[in-house]
């Protein structure tokens, strides 16, 4: 390795990590900022809520790699740029394409590297994150009693506190409402209390003082019930949490999944859900054929009989009256159940074949947003030998043009693919297909000097162009006939 490869490559690595972990918390951030809703209030600990924070990290990584690696090779060469180093690299014979030769290498091994994590890691975060996630969601929101309004989060019962202390275990005018037997109307009233949780965390124990239990009692469907009035001067009523605890669900439950494959997974599943298409398919065709015995008649039968046909008033003149009913009953009953029967293996196979779609879709997105890491670097690097601008002014500003570009088209193809309007292919490749042209094209520019960005040479054209266009006037006024 030369020293020029090691200039070139260590001005690349300090701004691409540094915009790479600020292009993951964005992202992340937004993420979060999506799912705040299901977060908050729920009583999560730094443990769960770190996890999370994980998880979600790591399948954005897919996504932040790309802009990374624009963003720090518009900033490595924009900074080259700025300070001349670049013009004397060039000058002294060095072409732009030699130049970038080590940072295409590094950016070889960073789409390596994707498609490692997009095929083997983001899978298994996927899965996780998605499973954690459902439990969290599922999850009640946290023990938390409020003044004057009901906590109907246990099953089965309401709970009313009039006034807390501020201990937050002392509690006044408390009313629990017993909505466990649908049937009666139990519910106790107290002046005070103590209340507290087990050292376990699954029961809520309330010590209550001088109130009264309210009871309806009867049987199911009886009017005549009695209701009971007891008044107690201590009581203790427990309440089960264990609806307000984190259920831990399975991951077999969601590993089926297209997102939580890798693409060996992906190709078997294609595989056999191609399989069980054929199935429906055959499966259909054999429901059909018992009821479709006319396609197997011969055609010699078929012409002795269509004479008749032809020359009949009406078909009813060649069923006899006696059959007629049964023949029509007969005839819609057949006909319903071969409707029922298409519909019903025709909402099989869309099934089967959206889930082929979606298995496509993921699999070429793996390819399509690894090798995009390749494709970006040639839009940036290009870009930021004509810019010749370092910081995060104007690369920024480009980046975040040309990765709106990337991850619109992105967006559209996955969306045509869903709708059916392009084929898993086109619409995961349509990025690629979009930016390969305009990276060839800005490297092109950058290899000869290109003035692309440059303020003057636009300056320079519009007066060149106002100069030609009154000069055309001035001709246009004297060739004018005079009347």
């Amino acid at each position: 390795m030369k020293k020029l490869d090691k200039l070139i490559i260590k001005s690349f690595l300090g701004p691409f990590i540094a915009t790479f972990f600020i292009t993951l918390f964005i992202l992340l951030m937004q993420t979060l900022w999506k799912y705040i809703d299901d977060l908050v209030g729920k009583g999560l600990d730094f443990w769960t809520i770190g996890k999370f924070i994980w998880y979600m990290s790591a399948t954005l990584l897919m996504l932040a790699m790309p802009i990374a690696i624009l963003l720090s090779s518009i900033m490595t060469f924009g900074n080259l740029g700025e300070s001349f180093e670049l013009v004397a690299i060039k000058s002294s014979g060095i072409s732009l394409l030699r130049f970038m030769r080590p940072l295409l290498f590094v950016a070889l091994i960073l789409c390596g590297v994707t498609f490692i994590f997009a095929n083997y890691l983001i899978p298994v975060a996927y899965l996780k994150s998605t499973t954690l996630y459902n439990d969290i969601v599922y999850k009640k929101p946290a023990l938390d009693l409020k003044e004057g309004v009901f906590y109907t989060h246990i099953p089965g019962y309401a709970i009313k506190v009039g006034k807390k202390e501020a201990d937050g275990k002392t509690i006044h005018n408390v009313l629990i409402y017993d909505q466990s037997n649908t049937m009666q109307d139990n519910c106790i009233v107290a002046e005070s209390g103590i209340m507290q949780t087990s050292a376990d965390k699954k029961f809520l124990e309330f010590n209550l003082q001088n109130g009264y239990r309210y009871q309806e009692r009867g049987n199911f469907g009886d009017t005549a019930t009695e209701y009971v009035r007891l008044g107690f001067k201590t009581f203790k009523k427990l309440f089960d949490l264990s609806a307000l605890q984190k259920q831990n669900t399975s991951e077999d439950l969601y590993k089926n999944n297209f997102k939580m494959k890798s693409i060996r997974q992906l190709d078997i599943g294609i595989d056999s859900l191609r399989k069980l298409d054929d199935t429906l398919h055959k499966r259909m065709a054999r429901e059909m054929s018992g009821y479709t015995h006319y396609l197997a008649l011969n055609d010699s039968v078929w012409k002795k009989n269509s004479v008749t046909i032809a020359h009949a008033d009406s078909i009813n003149k060649l069923i006899p009256d006696t059959a007629r009913f049964s023949a029509y009953e007969s005839a819609i009953n057949m006909a319903t159940f071969m409707r029922n029967t298409i519909q019903n293996n025709i909402t099989d196979i869309n099934a089967r074949e959206s889930d082929i779609k979606f298995h496509k879709l993921e699999w070429h997105r793996k390819f399509s947003l690894s090798l995009a890491c390749l494709v970006l670097f040639f839009i940036g690097a290009p870009l930021g030998s004509i810019i010749r601008k370092g910081g995060l002014g104007m690369p920024l500003v480009v980046a975040i043009v040309f990765f709106l570009i990337f991850h619109l088209l992105n967006m559209f193809g996955e969306k045509f693919v869903k709708e059916e309007i392009t084929a898993p292919f086109t619409g995961m490749w349509l990025s690629i297909f979009v930016l390969v042209p305009v990276g060839i094209f800005l490297t092109y520019k950058a290899m000869h000097d290109s003035q692309l960005f440059n303020k003057e040479f636009y300056n320079r054209f519009f007066k060149r162009f106002s100069s030609i266009f009154g000069t055309f006037r001035k001709q246009k006024k004297s060739v004018q006939p005079v009347n």
